[in-house]
């Protein structure tokens, strides 16, 4: 049976291969699910209507048999132009607020720094 991470990233797609390469080479997964939004973190940490991101979380932990979810915030997004501090402060509660909903999941906050590297927040 293959594994299966979902990834809730910006739709930057200089983000999209580092974050999926480092997914599957530090987890061992087969193929992560990526549902995007521009400056995800800040939507999911302060944005009262996200039913379609949850929608396609659930699609992907429920149908897909995702086990892990990933929060990413990036270096110079154009959708959430804050400083890094605030990325961070806004990936820790973006976990939080799924971890509510999806207990059992190991859920992580990632950051993608200037070199486009992927750095753990939480």
């Amino acid at each position: 049976m293959d594994i299966r991470a979902a990834c809730l990233n910006c739709m930057d797609g200089r983000v999209q291969l580092p974050v999926i390469h480092w997914i599957k080479k530090k987890h061992k997964v087969d193929f992560v699910d990526v549902i995007t939004e521009a400056g995800m973190d800040a939507v999911l940490a302060n944005q009262d209507d996200i039913h379609e991101i949850m929608r396609s979380i659930d699609i992907s932990v429920n149908i897909n048999r995702a086990t892990r979810l990933f929060v990413v915030g990036h270096f110079d997004c154009r959708g959430n132009p804050s400083d890094q501090e605030t990325h961070h402060l806004q990936i820790v509660s973006a976990v939080k607020r799924l971890k509510k909903r999806w207990r059992r999941h190991k859920i992580n906050g990632l950051w993608v720094n200037h070199l486009w590297q992927v750095e753990i927040v939480v």
